[in-house]
């Protein structure tokens, strides 16, 4: 990996929801925080979920190591991953996932909510072990932040290794290639073992690339349709929107506008909500959807700046498993920042959408079994 350039701008703002709500758990392996990164330490501006980055440190040296050294050097060496795997089938956290790691670039640090390092071995059966857990994480991170697993394809999403960054966005590094090579590991084997993933005993790493399986499609999935709008502060409702929509508009707020007020609704199951803001805090859970009623019918309190929104969908009994997923922009930052899911199953701030101290004017939500965003 070595490189990589520094993107400090935002280090300090909300950092101190860095780590709120990360799973301990990656693909049945435990994970290691005893060098993750504190409150304080890296970047605290987030990712868009379109690659997964696979690495190899270049030096043979225990995976421990390279976590002490990312750990101890992330800012004056201006690198550091989310993982390390190595040392026998052990995964390391350094940096936060969702968030911009230094590890291949600007490009591939904005897009990539998780980019793992593999160590260095010359034991064949330790290896084995590495090999395994590193090409899990791989998969299931990305099924986690719902980016195709199939490895250095022609789209611009995917799991991409630092050479694909290398090849077509910048950089001169040709990892992890090199390394898998010297234990037998071919470009096709790999992309074949990290689209497929292994099972648990990992007994399987040599075995034959099985056809892709037909998808299934779900039992009892039924169309869900949010509704929601926002309030400018000290102004009136603006117009609401229905799911995500599209384009410039499929958005509920004004564009560097603040916003006091928020209802959300929903045509079957039920979701509740509530809004963070910058004088109160997080304010109740409401339950309802009536922009007349202010207090039991909307989230929020007049005059005062939503900075922070969180909602939880019930999916109706006997229907296939659905949840919010959303996703906010500020008045303070170009782009949206990451989707949340109301389970907290994409990272980022897990389950809650915005930045502590700066004004939410932009919010798209959906409805669904798996992210569109």
């Amino acid at each position: 990996m070595k490189l990589k350039n520094k993107l400090i701008a935002g280090l300090v703002a909300g950092a101190a929801a860095f780590f709120v709500g990360l799973n301990q758990q990656v693909s049945a392996a435990t994970v290691n925080n005893d060098y993750t990164l504190s409150a304080s330490e890296g970047s605290s501006l987030r990712t868009s979920n379109n690659v997964i980055i696979a690495h190899a440190t270049g030096t043979y040296a225990p995976a421990i190591n390279n976590a002490i050294f990312e750990k101890r050097t992330w800012y004056s060496n201006g690198a550091y991953v989310q993982y390390i795997v190595g040392d026998g089938g052990k995964i390391y956290r350094v940096g936060a996932e969702g968030y911009q790691a230094w590890g291949a670039g600007s490009w591939a640090n904005a897009n990539a909510p998780v980019q793992i390092e593999l160590a260095q071995t010359y034991d064949n059966a330790e290896f084995h072990k590495d090999y395994v857990a590193y090409v899990n994480l791989l998969h299931s991170s990305a099924i986690k932040y719902g980016i195709p697993t199939d490895v250095d394809s022609s789209a611009w999403r995917g799991v991409k290794s630092h050479l694909w960054i290398t090849n077509h966005v910048w950089g001169d590094h040709t990892d992890p290639y090199g390394y898998l090579a010297t234990h037998g590991i071919t470009k096709a084997q790999f992309a074949h073992d990290v689209q497929y993933g292994f099972s648990s005993s990992g007994n399987d790493v040599n075995h034959t690339p099985k056809p892709t399986p037909k998808p299934v499609k779900p039992a009892n999935k039924k169309q869900v349709d949010v509704t929601y709008a926002m309030h400018q502060r000290n102004g009136h409702w603006l117009s609401p929107v229905k799911n995500a929509g599209s384009g410039a508009n499929g958005f509920a707020g004004m564009p560097y506008s603040a916003h006091d007020l928020l209802y959300v609704k929903v045509n079957r199951g039920s979701i509740k909500y509530r809004v963070h803001t910058i004088e109160d805090g997080w304010l109740p859970w409401i339950h309802k959807a009536n922009k007349n009623d202010t207090v039991n019918g909307v989230a929020g309190i007049k005059g005062h700046t939503i900075d922070g929104v969180q909602m939880y969908y019930t999916t109706p009994k006997g229907e296939t498993y659905q949840q919010a997923y959303y996703r906010s922009q500020s008045t303070q930052r170009a782009g949206y920042l990451g989707a949340c899911a109301d389970n907290g199953s994409v990272a980022g701030f897990d389950s809650w959408a915005g930045m502590y101290g700066e004004p939410l004017d932009r919010l798209q939500i959906s409805i669904n079994d798996h992210s569109n965003f």
